[in-house]
């Protein structure tokens, strides 16, 4: 279930790297146990979703977009002002922004999450598990929605849907883009990348999916949230194996594991001129910081790229309340 990428960026590009000391914010740590049991509950119920402030505007009635090949993406919209929109990380489904959106929605802003194609409520169609594909759906969901001005935010692979979006639409609607610990700029081994992961271990690392992935899952939580340095309670653990176990396939998480392996983003990161914020921490084992955030934001000219310490990859849950502050203090003063 490890994600191992090797490559570090060599650019002329001036960088700008701040490395946040202040200590985490654990909004669910240990001493809340009652109150998150309770929002697990909800979580799980579909209450607290039903519960947010709808938007009463532009938004369609249904809470499904068609996208150009006809499949439905399953939406979140809540909230009013300027549009935030979230693209998951890999193998989850907006469930995962729940209490960022729940938040950020309350103070101002107009949040919008969808289900990638194959994942959660969304149809599972059979083709389009490549990067143009999953950017011409974020695209149908701000077309559909009318959004302007957007903080296009992408956490994992969901950073790398953000790159391509960029560049395939040229950044249109799109004011400011947040990548946190982004899967990008490129994970496999070739001539002029030794370092990245060999054909061998992609392929091993596939077929091993097909053998006792709910076992991998489990085994692959506490280092996603980072446990050694932060206290993450067993119930959010289990939370986030249940989202991938239970609203993704085997076959969708195969071809876009091997299609997030194999893009090579260098090339076309180098082009990106939309202001950029990039988060990542420094004990990330799922997308290191070497050799993801670091030679992203070197390849990308006018990034600006914050290292959280003693922070893993599951930052919207560990380092929430100081993620969501520097992304609203990068794109604006509060819209109201």
């Amino acid at each position: 279930m490890r994600v191992f990428y090797s490559l570090r960026g060599k650019s002329n590009i001036t960088s700008q790297v701040i490395v946040s000391t202040a200590p985490p914010v654990y909004p669910l740590g240990m001493e809340r146990r009652s109150a998150l049991k309770s929002m697990i509950v909800a979580l799980a119920s579909g209450s607290l979703s039903s519960a947010a402030k709808q938007p009463t505007g532009l938004a369609p009635r249904s809470s499904l977009i068609d996208t150009r090949d006809k499949a439905r993406i399953r939406f979140r919209d809540w909230g009013s002002g300027r549009a935030i929109v979230f693209v998951a990380p890999w193998a989850l489904s907006s469930d995962w922004w729940d209490i960022p959106m729940s938040i950020l929605s309350e103070r101002g802003w107009r949040c919008v999450a969808f289900d990638r194609r194959g994942h959660g409520r969304s149809d599972e169609p059979n083709s389009g598990y490549d990067f143009n594909t999953l950017a011409d759906d974020i695209a149908a969901v701000m077309d559909a929605l009318n959004l302007e001005d957007v903080v296009l935010v992408g956490h994992s692979m969901g950073g790398a849907e953000v790159v391509r979006y960029l560049t395939r639409y040229r950044s249109r609607r799109v004011a400011h883009a947040v990548l946190i610990a982004p899967t990008t700029p490129f994970n496999m081994k070739t001539d002029d990348h030794p370092d990245g992961a060999s054909r061998e271990s992609l392929e091993k690392t596939l077929a091993s999916f097909k053998v006792d992935f709910a076992s991998q899952v489990v085994k692959a939580a506490p280092d996603f949230f980072g446990v050694s340095k932060n206290s993450v309670p067993a119930e959010i653990l289990d939370w986030w194996t249940r989202q991938i176990l239970d609203r993704c396939s085997i076959k969708v998480l195969s071809e876009l594991y091997k299609t997030m392996m194999e893009t090579d983003f260098r090339p076309e990161i180098q082009t990106i001129k939309t202001p950029t914020l990039i988060l990542h921490g420094d004990i990330d084992k799922s997308a290191p910081l070497e050799s993801t955030g670091h030679p992203t934001h070197e390849l990308m000219a006018g990034s600006r790229l914050l290292v959280y310490e003693n922070a893993a990859h599951a930052l919207p849950y560990t380092h929430r309340d100081r993620m969501l502050a520097d992304i609203v203090a990068f794109a604006g003063s509060s819209p109201v």
